[in-house]
């Protein structure tokens, strides 16, 4: 076993060990928070029919839910971040402990409107960071046969926003084929598919969000931050 004195790089004051009673044993009593995003402003849109029958199934499980609409958010760098569609976004990310990302698959990749709502949410906001430590589950719909390549990415995707995101995951083949004239979800192995990824939303939603930031309390920032502390001390005494 290792000792300090082997460990010459380590910052030891800034070390800390792993320990169960680290974990927060609060319990908040108000229902998850969940936001759920789309990718198609088509005015049959089966990603955004889906994320409806997803939010109908987690305000079933306690959850509550909000649903941005992406119509009228314009392209990342075409306008200010104080657009009102982008201050919309922002807000409900920050309100959010989990998301559910459902994009369509277009030429092999998410499609570009689902894209541009991720790229307008920077990975921090002064102090606040939007999605560090929120739960995330990922789903697409297919035109023709079932495809991966949309979730996949979407994992990147979260993993690059430094979210959690659960194992399970939905991929609808011809969607066109699994909603009935009033627009809701037939029965069958793909809405039993959205039911458990849902459930296994809330699951980790109510077991993660309490602990958040202490799962993603960092060495390397706090170290950071601890020499951006002595710089300014230093500056101030110049």
């Amino acid at each position: 076993m290792q000792t300090n004195n082997q460990l010459e790089n380590l910052i030891t004051e800034q070390i800390s060990v792993p320990h169960q009673e680290h974990f927060s044993n609060l319990d908040s009593s108000h229902p998850p928070r969940i936001l759920l995003l789309y990718g198609s402003l088509r005015q049959r849109s089966f990603s955004r029919l889906v994320v409806e029958e997803s939010a109908r199934l987690l305000k079933h499980m306690g959850a509550e839910v909000r649903i941005f609409n992406p119509e009228g958010l314009p392209q990342p760098d075409t306008a200010d971040e104080s657009h009102p569609k982008v201050q919309e976004l922002r807000d409900l990310m920050v309100w959010s402990e989990g998301q559910v990302w459902c994009s369509p698959e277009r030429h092999g990749a998410m499609t570009g409107i689902f894209k541009s709502q991720i790229d307008w949410i920077p990975l921090s906001l002064g102090a606040v960071r939007p999605t560090q430590g929120k739960t995330l589950a990922v789903m697409q719909v297919c035109g023709g046969s079932q495809s991966f390549n949309v979730v996949n990415q979407l994992r990147v995707l979260g993993r690059w926003m430094r979210m959690f995101t659960i194992p399970n995951q939905s991929s609808v083949a011809k969607a066109y084929l699994e909603f009935d004239e009033n627009n809701r979800m037939k029965p069958s192995p793909y809405y039993n598919r959205i039911v458990d990824v849902m459930e296994e939303l809330v699951k980790f939603t109510l077991l993660l969000r309490n602990n958040a930031p202490y799962l993603t309390d960092r060495y390397s920032e706090r170290v950071e931050s601890a020499e951006d502390l002595s710089q300014r001390v230093n500056q101030r005494s110049i």
